[in-house]
C-alpha cells in the first residue's frame, strides 16, 4: 500500500503542472461576441462555457479551436448579452465574472460606442476602466484585451445615420480611436483591431465594401443580411485577430485546411486571405513580426482537409 502510494503522489506531482499549464479566457461582449445571425453563433458550444447558460459557442468557439488545432492549451469561458455595452455587464453580470479568476479577458462594448451618442468615447472609457478594476481585483495580473469592433454597413451607407456619407474606413478608425483611448485610461493589455482587420479585407479584394450595391464576384459579404452584424466570414477574421494578439501565434499558421473554416463552407482561398488580413492588422500593430509561417499540416484532421481546389 505504501508503494502504491507513492506512485500515486509521483503521479499527481506529475499531471499538476500540466493542468496548471491551461489558461482561462473570459470573454464579455454582445452579439458581436455570440455571432449573432450566423452559423458561428451555436457552432461548437460544447467546447467552450457559456455563463448565461444559453449554450452559446460564437467567436469563443472558433478561438477555442485555433488554440486546439495549434496544441495550445486553453479553457475558453463567454458572458454576453445582446445589444449590452460594458455597463449592462457591470450592472447585471458581476457574481458570474468574478466568479473567478482569469487570466486572459477580451471584451467590448457597444457598436457605435455609445448607444445614446454613437461616436463619443467617453462612456466606453469610464465603463472599461471600472471593469478592469473589477478583473484585477480578483487577478491582478489579469491580461486584459479591447476588441475595437467593425465598421457597420447601415451606419455608413444609410441616410441619417452617425456615419453616413462617410467611409466604412472612417467607421473603423473613429472606431479604433475610441478603444486605444480606453486601454490607455485603463491599462488594457492589447486592442484587438478586428475593424482595421476587416479594411484590410476589403483592399485586398476578398470582401466586398458595400453589401448595399451587391457582392461582387469572388468576394464574401462580412456582414449577415442586415449590414449590422457580421456573417461567418466576418466573426470568423474577428477570431483571428483575436487569436493571433492573445498567443501571439501567426494566425496564418493555421493554413488553408484549417478545421473551422472547412467545417463553416469557406474555401482554402477564402481561409487564406482572411488569415492574411488578420496578419497585416496584428503587424501593423506591432503584435507580429515579418515572417514564414510554420504549418504543420499534420496536426489537422484528415476530415477537415480540402478536397476541392477553388
Amino acid at each position: 500500500m505504501k508503494t502504491a502510494s507513492l506512485v500515486l503522489s509521483a503521479l499527481l506531482t506529475c499531471i499538476a503542472p500540466l493542468a496548471a499549464a491551461e489558461t482561462s479566457l473570459l470573454f464579455i461582449g454582445n452579439s458581436f461576441t455570440f455571432g449573432w445571425g450566423s452559423s458561428v453563433r451555436y457552432y461548437r458550444s460544447d467546447s467552450v462555457r457559456d455563463l448565461n447558460g444559453e449554450g452559446t459557442g460564437g467567436v469563443p468557439a472558433l478561438f477555442k479551436s485555433f488554440a486546439d488545432q495549434m496544441g495550445l492549451q486553453y479553457r475558453v469561458s463567454l458572458e454576453t448579452v445582446g445589444g449590452s455595452d460594458i455597463q449592462f455587464h457591470l450592472d447585471n453580470k458581476l457574481p458570474l465574472i468574478s466568479s473567478e479568476p482569469w487570466d486572459q479577458v477580451v471584451m467590448h462594448g457597444y457598436s457605435t460606442l455609445d448607444p445614446q451618442n454613437p461616436g463619443n468615447p467617453d462612456a466606453l472609457v469610464s465603463q472599461v476602466a471600472k471593469m478592469a478594476a473589477v478583473l484585477r481585483d480578483k487577478q491582478q495580473d489579469v491580461a486584459i484585451y479591447l476588441t475595437a469592433t467593425w465598421p457597420r454597413a447601415d451606419q455608413v451607407y444609410l441616410p441619417e445615420r452617425r456615419w453616413s456619407g462617410q467611409s466604412v474606413q472612417r467607421m473603423a478608425s473613429d472606431i479604433r480611436k475610441g478603444y486605444d483611448l480606453a486601454a490607455d485610461a485603463s491599462g488594457a493589455d492589447a486592442v484587438n483591431g478586428v475593424g482595421e482587420a476587416w479594411i484590410r479585407a476589403m483592399q485586398s479584394g476578398i470582401a466586398d465594401s458595400n453589401p448595399y450595391n451587391g457582392i461582387e464576384l469572388n468576394k464574401v459579404d462580412l456582414w449577415t443580411y442586415d449590414h449590422y452584424h457580421a456573417s461567418s466570414y466576418g466573426y470568423y477574421l474577428e477570431a483571428l485577430v483575436v487569436f493571433g494578439n492573445l498567443t501571439g501565434v501567426d494566425p496564418r499558421a493555421l493554413g488553408a485546411n484549417e478545421c473551422s473554416g472547412f467545417e463553416l463552407g469557406m474555401s482554402p482561398r477564402q481561409i487564406q486571405m482572411l488569415q492574411q488580413a488578420a496578419f497585416d492588422q496584428l503587424l501593423s500593430d506591432g503584435r507580429m513580426k515579418p515572417q514564414t509561417p510554420k504549418q504543420d499540416q499534420s496536426r489537422f484532421a484528415a476530415r477537415c482537409a480540402s478536397v476541392i481546389d477553388d
